[in-house]
């Protein structure tokens, strides 16, 4: 085997200095989201959908008719809907920037545009009135912005660096988990001091911060010619080039049960935290701050742990860890189903089992979801290397609208059976994963480091 290469650009600490622009890029606008997020179904609930605001809002009288085709809904399962799809579609439009990165503008300018029109989605929150306009906004700049900046992180590194990848993803991904944990600490203190809009103005102002840093990052990131990407984007695949993004496409699939399993602490955790937890006087809401908390705790583990891995040559491959990652989802969610089946009635589990099991799914995110994004931004052909990356985001936009269906059979069950199917969905992808491990790296990356 060959030493590791090194990226050749300036260095921090093994890594290129545009890893560090786009980590405080991304934290400051996760920061934003997921605090703006955090606040979005109670704003519509307790302020936006009374009828003397509603009536206030462009568009929601023709939106709530088109989603009450059947019959009327209460106002709570209309925003539950409206927060449903603006989630979703955040996931789904990345495709979208990738594609316009990839054949028209670039990476850079696609993520400028993705941050301004984000800016301005945070700024027309402010406002009853414009609600609708600033969901558009805040989706079309997620599209631009969240695929993009994560092609840039593969950018920065040569395509033999496999190990220093997945270091510098992982660092990346901590700048989201500590943007998502803070986020909602914020945007919900403002909004309760000062009302509503508050929130949304600081995740405005939050988001301009973002958009500084990137600029000011600029000299470090690399960036394709426009007339060498409209040159390339012409340019059709070869055999060989078809068959590693079909493969590709098989490792983003077989990341949807971890998808399904992950993300359901982040809905029925929560009720799961209020009804059966014996909280004492914690609040359930900070359960939705406790597995970002243990991605940043585990983020230097693995970062060390994976170093001396790679030294010794035993690091696993990339689709070794997605399946390392997908199995502690499912064990932490057994967790929950052991909490649950010891004391099942109200109120009465344990405290620090919990903690325990949602720390746990920040390590597992860990494992499996920067680690994605590193293997398809080193394996994606360059000619659609950003549109690759953004369609890896088209996995949790598949896997949270299937997690919202199996979510649904959590009150027609015991909670210790319900953590058990939760657990088993991805139990079931971790042994695929496992099983395919060893096809499916050979083919992606056949000199692993």
């Amino acid at each position: 085997m060959t030493t590791e290469a090194q990226p050749r650009t300036g260095m921090l600490d093994g890594h290129p200095r545009g890893l560090a622009y786009l980590a405080f890029t991304e934290m400051w606008e996760r920061f934003s989201y997921y605090g703006m997020t955090a606040l979005l179904t109670l704003y519509m609930v307790k302020q936006l959908l009374l009828p003397e605001h509603a009536a206030k809002v462009m568009g929601l009288s023709a939106l709530r008719s088109l989603f009450e085709f059947r019959a009327p809904m209460t106002d709570l399962a209309f925003a539950a809907i409206v927060y449903g799809w603006y989630s979703g579609l955040v996931y789904f439009t990345p495709i979208l920037g990738g594609w316009l990165a990839d054949r028209v503008l670039g990476k850079k300018r696609t993520v400028v545009l993705g941050a301004c029109l984000m800016s301005a989605g945070h700024l027309a929150m402010t406002f009853d009135a414009t609600f609708l306009l600033a969901l558009l906004l805040l989706i079309l700049g997620s599209g631009c912005l969240k695929g993009n900046i994560s092609a840039q992180v593969g950018a920065l590194y040569p395509r033999e660096a496999h190990s220093l990848r997945d270091r510098g993803f992982a660092i990346f991904s901590t700048g989201i988990n500590i943007g998502a944990a803070a986020g909602p600490l914020v945007t919900g203190a403002l909004a309760a001091a000062y009302g509503w809009h508050a929130g949304f103005a600081i995740a405005a102002a939050l988001m301009l911060v973002a958009l500084f840093v990137y600029l000011a990052g600029q000299k470090h990131l690399p960036e394709v010619p426009p007339q060498q990407i409209k040159q390339v984007a012409h340019v059709p695949l070869t055999p060989g080039e078809r068959r590693q993004v079909w493969t590709l496409v098989a490792v983003i699939l077989l990341i949807i049960p971890a998808e399904i399993t992950y993300p359901m602490v982040w809905s029925i955790g929560l009720v799961w935290a209020d009804q059966q937890v014996a909280l004492g006087s914690v609040p359930a809401a900070w359960f939705g701050s406790v597995d970002s908390t243990g991605s940043i705790i585990a983020a230097p583990l693995l970062l060390l742990l994976w170093a001396a891995q790679a030294r010794k040559r035993r690091e696993p491959t990339s689709v070794g860890k997605i399946a390392i990652g997908t199995l502690l989802t499912s064990v932490f969610a057994l967790v929950m189903a052991g909490a649950s089946y010891l004391s099942p009635a109200p109120h009465s589990a344990s405290l620090a089992l919990a903690l325990i099991a949602f720390l746990g799914m920040g390590l597992g995110w860990m494992y499996y979801w920067p680690t994605a994004l590193a293997l398809v931004s080193r394996t994606a052909p360059a000619k659609i290397n950003s549109t690759m990356v953004g369609a890896t985001f088209l996995c949790p936009f598949v896997a949270h609208t299937l997690a919202g269906y199996v979510g649904s059979y959590y009150d027609q069950m015991s909670p210790a059976a319900f953590w058990s199917m939760d657990a088993s969905i991805g139990l079931v992808g971790a042994a695929i994963l496992f099983a395919l491990n060893r096809p499916l790296s050979r083919a992606l990356e056949p000199d692993p480091a």
